[in-house]
């Protein structure tokens, strides 16, 4: 009972700190892009809910918050209800960052405002695409860097050369040995690893022929990759010899697997919206059920598993869904084509609505993941 509390323990610890990083980083996206143009930010906050800790600097609150699924950076003028709290309580607490009045209301009290020139809605359409695309790129850059930093810990394959193999897998068992090239499968010339394993993992439970060098000797095996039913794909056992990247290779690297990675991730959902492949859809519960088993693995599974979900986070928001990034910029496109605002106030109701449909659509992932999980 004990280790499984522990266990359970190392996942959500292990969880709230991967989404931590991933939101603050996001949210860092928005808020220094905001700041450079010039933009007032009310609050920096990261995850929802009640408060639990923070400090203000000058005009911005700087919040953490009880849920940590997510975060928000609260500009001036995105809601025109949210500016006139935000000066009232300016002017009743802070009269020095209240900066020039409205006029008075039906009452009689002066209500002031934001300066118009720190406003987001009175800067230019690309000023404010530039904030609001730059928490998803943000997760872009995340997720190179902490690919690059596990080729760095792990290595790069070194060509076609076996490192390591398990003992009583198929490739043991047919001989194949530490030191082996592997020079040809199916009398195919493979010279680099990708093409080796990418052979492999399409045929499982399909015997294929390979040419091996060890020293002058050449010699062919024939070998039947395993199938792994968990991933769907053969394997024979073996680990390629490694050699160390240096951290420009290790980058470069780190931006190829980002972009081969977001390729498959795109051409994923497009399939699941064209529904020639089944909805599959993950809720904090699963991933937090599979960061932990990341972090039983050792911490460089970790750091993948986030750079995955770095990515998979910077493309979601990126689709024009109410309530996204990738929905703002499309308001922000037609703005640029009409030449003239959409209404805030209906904008704002169509993302307060999107936001209802991604809640639902969050407990409702949540149940299936606790049920799958459960059964």
């Amino acid at each position: 009972m004990i280790d499984k509390i522990v266990l359970y323990g190392l996942y959500l610890i292990t969880s709230v700190l991967v989404f931590g990083v991933i939101v603050l980083v996001h949210e860092l996206g928005h808020f220094t892009v905001a700041k450079l143009a010039g933009v007032h930010v009310y609050e920096f906050s990261i995850g929802f809910g009640p408060r639990l800790a923070g400090f203000r600097k000058r005009e911005t609150a700087y919040n953490l918050r009880v849920i940590p699924l997510g975060g928000y950076v609260r500009m001036a003028g995105m809601d025109p209800e949210e500016d006139q709290r935000e000066a009232a309580r300016s002017a009743e607490n802070e009269p020095e960052f209240a900066e020039e009045s409205h006029g008075p209301d039906e009452k009689g009290k002066v209500i002031p405002v934001v300066d118009q020139a720190k406003s987001f809605s009175h800067k230019s359409v690309p000023q404010r695409m530039a904030i609001i695309a730059s928490g998803p790129i943000m997760n872009f850059i995340l997720a190179i860097i902490l690919f690059a930093l596990t080729i760095w810990i792990s290595g790069l394959p070194d060509q076609n050369i076996v490192g390591q193999v398990m003992k009583g897998k198929p490739a043991d068992v047919v001989g194949i040995r530490e030191g082996d090239r592997i020079n040809k499968i199916n009398n195919k010339p493979v010279k680099v690893w990708e093409d080796i394993i990418g052979i492999i993992h399409n045929s499982p439970n399909k015997r294929i022929k390979l040419e091996i060098g060890r020293g002058q000797e050449t010699r062919v095996v024939y070998v039947t990759p395993e199938i792994d039913r968990e991933n769907n794909i053969g394997l024979i056992g073996i680990i390629a010899k490694s050699r160390k990247p240096g951290v420009f290779e290790s980058l470069k690297s780190g931006a190829v697997q980002s972009y081969t990675m977001l390729s498959m991730t795109a051409d994923f959902i497009r399939k699941m919206m064209a529904r020639q492949i089944p909805v599959q859809l993950s809720g904090p519960v699963r991933i937090t059920y599979e960061l932990g088993k990341a972090a039983q693995m050792g911490l460089n599974k970790v750091i993948y598993f986030a750079g995955i979900l770095s990515l998979q986070i910077g493309l979601f928001n990126l689709l024009p869904f109410p309530a996204l990034d990738g929905s703002r910029l499309m308001f922000l496109g037609v703005e640029g084509i009409r030449g003239m605002p959409i209404d805030p106030s209906k904008e704002n109701f169509i993302h307060l609505v999107g936001l209802a449909l991604l809640l639902l659509l969050m407990v409702v992932i949540t149940y299936q993941d606790i049920a799958q999980m459960i059964s």
